[in-house]
């Protein structure tokens, strides 16, 4: 019986000196860039580094605009938003491959019936070596055990995709919601447009009746009529244009609701409610909430998880089996206890030479951690870029609105003045028209700065993963801030 177990044992020695002597080289991917302490367009306010927080409730972070529209658009994307139901679908398929990844580790029961035609061999009740019907029945076993944790690893990094699924479905969440609040300030920004240049158009009807009636009485030229007309027709081309971006922008309101274009109608509204403030000293660590940021970083860690496992190639693999059962050349006797069969068995499998297939697994494997950290480092570096982006924006889109007031305030003046010095002939008709031209173009600017600012506002909550709210910050954050410098 020594002598056997030791003769039995010679295959797995040298399959493990094998296995020690392959390269099962290390790969270290480039390090992720270092967080820094406060955003350079924030008042470089300092924070203490907390922990990832990508887990944690966003909340309803729309609600700070007031707006029951947007509310309900919001949810109604929710329920029914294409890419939302995609990424739930793509976790769903995630769970699944983890489960199964999950059953490698466990033994494999089955059963089987069956009849074949074969050569029968002694001790079946037929002459050896004649042709008969073979009846089988039984159980089979089988179980590799994770002696070198390949399995193991497998498993790890099935768990590690099921939550980068996870984290990528929170991300297509908050990316939906904030188009879903862009496309819907779009809208009511392109109505304060349309409405603005509706007036204008009015205001002109109004200059081209008088100029007609002026110029049938011989006061004024055709030239000065000409001008009112095309004025008129180039004002109503331009409300026309409005009208074409409303429609094409509600239709693509409407795919990101998950409805048809046909049967959606959002109706012209007041643009009301004030621009919601962002607090001062927004900290660089709730970026540790952006659910893109968490997926990419898992995404890395699973690749990471499968460089291991391609390096554990170069090590054996062992497969315990076992069955029992019943065979007989007799139908009738397939249940007897004299027809019973039984095996067990093990089986150590180890390539000696692949010519280079393990190895370039190895290196495959090794650029898809070195693509998936890389992949990871642009996510950091782009949520940084995207909240400094928007910071920027604000900022400077507050000086512009004011800017811009001054500017429709100081143009609509002019155009009341020279309405009025044009109705008393003391000035000219060109006059009058470059004074209302100006002033529709400042109130469309004014308009398009403030429609500038809702967006950059929306972009900066979906920069800093879902708002900045008590429920939106990671409580180190706010309980925690370091002192300047």
């Amino acid at each position: 019986m020594t002598s056997i177990l030791k003769t039995s044992l010679i295959p797995l020695v040298a399959a493990l000196v094998l296995a020690g002597c392959a390269s099962t080289s290390t790969f270290t991917p480039a390090a992720a860039p270092a967080a820094p302490v406060a955003f350079k367009e924030d008042g470089g306010a300092r924070f203490a580094n907390v922990g990832p927080a990508e887990a944690q409730p966003r909340g309803m972070w729309w609600t700070v605009f007031s707006d029951p529209v947007l509310d309900d658009l919001v949810l109604r994307a929710a329920a029914n938003n294409t890419d939302i139901q995609q990424a739930a679908a793509r976790v769903q398929a995630a769970r699944a491959l983890l489960r199964d990844a999950q059953a490698d580790l466990l033994p494999q029961v089955g059963a089987q019936l069956g009849v074949s035609r074969a050569t029968i061999q002694p001790g079946f009740g037929a002459a050896p070596g004649a042709a008969a019907n073979l009846g089988q029945t039984g159980l089979t076993a089988s179980w590799e055990p994770d002696f070198f944790g390949k399995l193991t690893k497998t498993r790890n990094a099935a768990k590690l995709d099921e939550q980068s699924r996870e984290a990528a479905l929170q991300s297509t969440r908050l990316v939906v919601q904030s188009d879903v609040a862009q496309a819907y300030f779009e809208l009511r920004a392109l109505d304060a447009e349309r409405d603005i240049v509706r007036q204008t158009v009015a205001a002109y009807a109004d200059t081209l009746r008088l100029t007609e009636r002026r110029y049938q009485a011989g006061d004024v030229a055709e030239l000065d009529l000409a001008r009112v007309q095309a004025e008129v027709a180039s004002t109503n081309s331009q409300a026309l244009a409005l009208d074409r971006d409303r429609a094409l922008h509600e239709h693509a309101l409407a795919v990101l609701l998950g409805e048809l274009p046909t049967s959606f109608s959002l109706k012209e509204a007041d643009w009301a409610g004030a621009l919601p403030g962002v607090p001062a000293g927004v900290p660089s660590t709730v970026l540790a909430r952006r659910p893109d940021v968490a997926s990419a970083q898992l995404a890395m860690q699973a690749a990471e998880a499968r460089a291991g496992v391609a390096r554990l190639a170069w090590f054996p693999d062992v497969a315990l089996t076992a069955n029992g059962g019943y065979a007989s050349t007799d139908i009738g006797d397939l249940f007897k206890w004299s027809a019973r069969s039984w095996g067990i068995g093990a089986l150590l499998s180890l390539p000696v030479f692949d010519g280079g297939r393990r190895e370039a697994g190895v290196q495959t494997a090794n650029a898809q951690w070195d693509i998936a950290a890389a992949a990871y480092r642009e996510q950091v570096l782009g949520a940084f870029r995207d909240v400094e982006d928007q910071l920027a924006s604000l900022r400077l889109l507050s000086d512009q609105a004011g800017a811009q007031k001054v500017a429709v305030d100081a143009s609509t003046r002019a155009t009341v003045l020279s309405d009025a010095r044009y109705r008393n002939g003391l000035v000219s008709q060109l006059e009058l028209l470059d004074a209302r031209r100006s002033e529709l173009a400042n109130r469309r600017v004014a308009v398009q700065v403030r429609a500038a600012q809702y967006q950059a506002t929306v972009g900066l909550i979906k920069a800093l993963g879902g708002g900045w709210g008590p429920d939106a910050v990671p409580t180190a954050a706010v309980a925690s801030p370091a002192k300047k410098a």
